[in-house]
């Protein structure tokens, strides 16, 4: 096993860099860069820019470069100095940027996936265990719902129920008055009442899905042989059902832990969007449609990296719950 993760960290190395490239590369496929996308907004709003000022931005951001070279600047400084460039949209260092919302992102998204795991995995199983039943078709008919549903409707229709309900709206992630107000007891509680919105809806898709691998799985695992002959020999049904079907029917779910990772930076961009949450999800598609290709650049490699680096860690906790995974 250690020879196997020794390896993957050693492949590591060459497969981020190749994700560099290519994440570099996209950013600069679509006509123009960010000058011409800046220059567009202004001409738009009647405004005009000389000559020498449009040659005076592109000195500065240094698009005048060839794409190689630009790239090597950008790789050196995070190699280097752990700098990922300037965001030219925003005019301050991409570092910046995203570590001002990566907390809020995490917490957003860590508390989305504790809901998924909270309310799937127990349906999951009674569905399996109970299947056909009123409760199963009740649950299922709930996660081809949920499965079914952009996660933005949900958004939207949230809002429209507290709106109606209470007459407030329930956007972002903090009242008027804690926005900009140092951490406290108070914007603690505030940012709770306003967390629960974003975590039903984020977690709504993937615990439907969760719920119906998890269900198939241990249907698949009910009717092996291996449990007909530990009821037969008087293992309790409940020992019976968490001791072997139970653990089998989790490895899906622990194949894919690591997949979290990045999706606890990236969060969902649309259900941010809609209820105006201060997540990197925005930044991010500010960054695209901009073509701020410093700022997107670098969120492509950190989702990328978290990426290899969550299938490593999958790997590993597959091959310590299932004993019959073995890795060479």
């Amino acid at each position: 096993m250690l020879k196997y993760i020794a390896w993957r960290i050693l492949m590591m190395i060459p497969t981020l860099f190749a994700i560099s490239i290519v994440s570099f590369l996209i950013i600069q496929l679509p006509p123009g860069d960010f000058l011409t996308s800046y220059l567009a907004q202004l001409t738009s709003m009647g405004e005009t820019v000389s000559e020498e000022v449009i040659e005076a931005l592109r000195a500065r951001y240094g698009l005048g470069s060839p794409v190689y070279v630009q790239y090597w600047t950008w790789m050196t400084g995070i190699i280097t100095q752990g700098d990922f460039g300037m965001s030219l949209l925003w005019g301050r260092p991409v570092s910046e940027l995203l570590w001002e919302r990566v907390s809020l992102t995490v917490m957003v998204s860590a508390s989305s996936v504790l809901f998924i795991w909270v309310v799937a995995i127990p349906i999951g199983i009674y569905s399996a265990v109970r299947q056909y039943s009123i409760g199963d078709y009740i649950f299922t008919f709930l996660g081809f719902l949920g499965l079914a549903t952009p996660p933005f409707m949900l958004a939207l229709i949230a809002l429209w129920i507290v709106f109606v309900s209470t007459g407030s709206v329930l956007v972002g992630l903090f009242s008027p008055e804690y926005i900009d107000a140092s951490w406290s007891f108070g914007k603690a509680l505030d940012l709770l009442a306003h967390l629960w919105i974003p975590m039903v809806i984020l977690g709504t898709a993937g615990t439907a899905g969760t719920i119906r691998v998890i269900r198939a799985q241990m249907l698949d695992e009910l009717h092996k042989p291996y449990v007909v002959t530990a009821r037969a020999k008087g293992v309790s049904e409940l020992k019976l059902l968490f001791k072997y079907p139970v653990r089998i029917a989790l490895n899906p779910f622990f194949s894919t832990l690591g997949w979290l990772l990045p999706r606890l930076i990236a969060g969902e961009i649309l259900v941010s969007i809609v209820l105006n949450l201060p997540t990197t999800g925005p930044l991010l598609l500010g960054a695209l449609t901009n073509q701020d290709m410093y700022l997107a650049g670098s969120f492509m490699l950190i989702l990328s990296t978290l990426t290899v680096i969550g299938t490593l860690i999958s790997d590993i906790l597959l091959a310590w719950v299932d004993p019959r995974i073995r890795y060479s």
